[in-house]
C-alpha cells in the first residue's frame, strides 16, 4: 500500500490579511503593518519542495472535498457555523480571538481543510493507503466546539476522527499532537470520550495561556483519556526522543489503539517565531520513524497525520519533507539546514528536560 497525501492550492488562499505580525494592525498603538503570521508560505513551500524533490512521484494524491455540514456539526456548534458563514459571506470576520482572522469568501476553505483530514484519515482506516498526510490550511486544533482561537476554525482532526470512528474496525483512536502548542480544542472535545485517548508534547504554556498542565486528565467517563507533556522551552531533538519513549509509546501500548492521528505541527522547529524549542527535521524523522515502528505493533501500521502549524518558512518545508519521506520509506533531497540546527548547544536531552517527561510520566501513570 502507498503514503496518501493531500494538499490543494485553495488552502494557500485562506485570507489572513495584514497583522503586527499576530495582534490585528492598528498605526494608533503603534502596531505596524504586516504580514500575517499565519501566511500560506509555509504550507505551499512544503508541497513545493515535495514536488520538486521527487518524492510527490511515490505518493498516492488524494482528491480534496469539502467536509459535509453533517460531518461538521459532528463536532461544532451550528451558531458557531453560522457566524463564521455570514463573516465569510460579508466583509470577513475572526474566529472568536481576534487574531484568527477570516477573509471574504473563506468559509468554504474551512471545509475543505476539514474534508481534506477526512480523506486521508478515511483512507488509512479503510486500508487504501498504509499511512497519509493531510497538508491543510487552516490549522485546527484549538478550535472549540463553539469557538476558534489560535488561527484554528474547525478541528480537523476532531471532524476526521469523529467520521471514522462510525465505520467497522476503528472503535479506538489515539491523537497524537506535536505542535508547539497544547492540542486544548482536540482534548476538549474529546475530553469524556475513554475511547479517544489525546497525547499533546507541546511547549510548557506557550498557548494557550494555562493550558496543557499534566493535571488535565480528562473528565468523567473520560478521566485518564488526556496525557500532557509540557516540554521546557530549548528542549530538542533529545528531550522529544525521550518524551516518546517515556511517555507516548507506553501509553499507546496501555490504550490500544486501532488508528493513530497526529496532529503534525511543526512549529516545534528550531527556526519557528512562534515557539521555542530546538527540533530540526532529523528530531522530526526520529519521532516518525519510533511512531511508524509502534504503530506495526498496535495498529497494522495505521497512521493518518494531519498539519497543523509551523511558521519558519524557511525551514519547515524540509521538516515536512522528512515526515513525508519517513511514511513513503523513501529519500530525496538532504536538508541542508541539518548540521548547523542540529548543533545548536542544548539538543541533546537536559536533566532538566528529563525531569518534566519524568513528571508528565508519573501523572499519567506509566
Amino acid at each position: 500500500m502507498t503514503t496518501a497525501y493531500l494538499y490543494h492550492e485553495a488552502f494557500a488562499w485562506h485570507d489572513s490579511g495584514t497583522a503586527a505580525p499576530l495582534l490585528p494592525s492598528d498605526p494608533r498603538a503603534g502596531l505596524q503593518p504586516f504580514q500575517h503570521l499565519d501566511s500560506p508560505d509555509t504550507k505551499r513551500r512544503i508541497h513545493e519542495l515535495v514536488v520538486v524533490s521527487g518524492l510527490a512521484d511515490h505518493l498516492d494524491r488524494l482528491p480534496s472535498d469539502l467536509a459535509s455540514e453533517r460531518q461538521v456539526l459532528a463536532v461544532h456548534d451550528e451558531a458557531y457555523l453560522h457566524r463564521l458563514r455570514q463573516a465569510s459571506d460579508g466583509s470577513g470576520g475572526d474566529a472568536g480571538d481576534g487574531i484568527s482572522p477570516l477573509g471574504r469568501g473563506g468559509f468554504e476553505i474551512l471545509l475543505r481543510a476539514a474534508g481534506g483530514a477526512v480523506a486521508v484519515v478515511s483512507a488509512v482506516a479503510e486500508g487504501r493507503a498504509r499511512n497519509g498526510y493531510a497538508l491543510v490550511r487552516p490549522s485546527g486544533h484549538h478550535a472549540l466546539a463553539n469557538t476558534g482561537m489560535g488561527m484554528a476554525y474547525l478541528n480537523n482532526v476532531a471532524i476526521a476522527v469523529t467520521e471514522v470512528r462510525a465505520r467497522p474496525g476503528i472503535g479506538r483512536v489515539a491523537v497524537l499532537d506535536w505542535d508547539a502548542h497544547h492540542g486544548n480544542g482536540t482534548q476538549a472535545i474529546f475530553a469524556e470520550d475513554p475511547s479517544v485517548l489525546t497525547i499533546s508534547l507541546h511547549q510548557d504554556n506557550v498557548f494557550p495561556p494555562g493550558s496543557g498542565s499534566i493535571d488535565e486528565r480528562g473528565q468523567g467517563a473520560g478521566l485518564g483519556s488526556a496525557i500532557n507533556v509540557p516540554l521546557p522551552a530549548g528542549t530538542g531533538d533529545g528531550g522529544y526522543a525521550y518524551a516518546m519513549e517515556r511517555v507516548v509509546v507506553p501509553a499507546l501500548h496501555r490504550f490500544g489503539p486501532d488508528l493513530i492521528v497526529v496532529a503534525s505541527g511543526l512549529d516545534a522547529n528550531a527556526m519557528d517565531p512562534l515557539a521555542r524549542q530546538l527540533l530540526s527535521s532529523g528530531g522530526f524523522r526520529s519521532l516518525t520513524k519510533t511512531l511508524m515502528q509502534t504503530a506495526e505493533t498496535l495498529c497494522s501500521g495505521r497512521i493518518a497525520m494531519i498539519h497543523e502549524g509551523g511558521y519558519a518558512a524557511g525551514y519547515v518545508p524540509f521538516c515536512g519533507l522528512a515526515i513525508l519521506e519517513e511514511l513513503a520509506s523513501r529519500t530525496t533531497v538532504p536538508d541542508p539546514y541539518l548540521g548547523l540546527v542540529q548543533g545548536f548547544g542544548g539538543q541533546d536531552l537536559q536533566p532538566h528536560q528529563r525531569a518534566a517527561v519524568d513528571r508528565a510520566a508519573a501523572a499519567a501513570d506509566l
